[in-house]
């Protein structure tokens, strides 16, 4: 089990989504618990430009010892996908929760260059969770991209867009999908 003391043997980045996932998200309860996980940091958390935070991004990584395990929520999952889509760098796994669809109409307009989504087969595990009544991307969506991403897929039903105004604070059953999700990623599996 993931806890504060034990954490992931690996590196472990956090990836959020427009706006740095606030003070009660999940993500930001998770690394709270956890000082030794690192959340990726960006100049302007409102105003998202996908090559910027896919710099970032391949900054962080590069920056860490092993092959890091990546938490990634909302935008930060269309970051991941367009990272992956460049670089060949080894992760140990990514947790991709909420993907949102840049052809929505609630998709935010001050956001650049998110179209279209890089939909090539992910080097590494992943899992894609998803809500049936995300305002940013719908099931259908997030089912089309983890099939393209060669990623598990678990629809968790009405939970919003998985944030703190859905009501996931702490998120436990997160952190549970999370620990299958890496008790999965055996090392055998990485060559996927």
């Amino acid at each position: 089990m993931i806890n504060e003391r034990s954490g992931i043997d690996a590196p472990v980045l956090i990836m959020p989504g427009i706006g740095n996932s606030g003070p009660q998200h999940w993500q930001t309860l998770w690394e709270q618990r956890r000082p030794h996980w690192q959340r990726i940091s960006q100049r302007d958390w409102d105003r998202p430009r996908c090559a910027e935070w896919v710099a970032a991004l391949d900054a962080a990584i590069a920056g860490v010892t092993s092959p890091p395990v990546l938490i990634a929520h909302s935008m930060g999952c269309l970051i991941v996908a367009a990272w992956a889509s460049r670089s060949s760098v080894p992760l140990q796994a990514a947790f991709l929760v909420a993907v949102p669809d840049p052809d929505s109409p609630n998709f935010p307009s001050a956001a650049q260059g998110f179209q279209p989504v890089p939909l090539n087969p992910l080097q590494f595990p992943s899992l894609v969770v998803t809500s049936t009544n995300d305002p940013f991307g719908s099931v259908a969506h997030a089912q089309r991209c983890a099939k393209a991403w060669g990623s598990e897929f678990v629809e968790i039903g009405s939970a919003g867009h998985i944030n703190t105004e859905s009501g996931h604070g702490d998120w436990p059953e997160g952190l549970r999908l999370l620990e299958w999700l890496l008790r999965s990623a055996r090392p055998a599996d990485r060559s996927r």
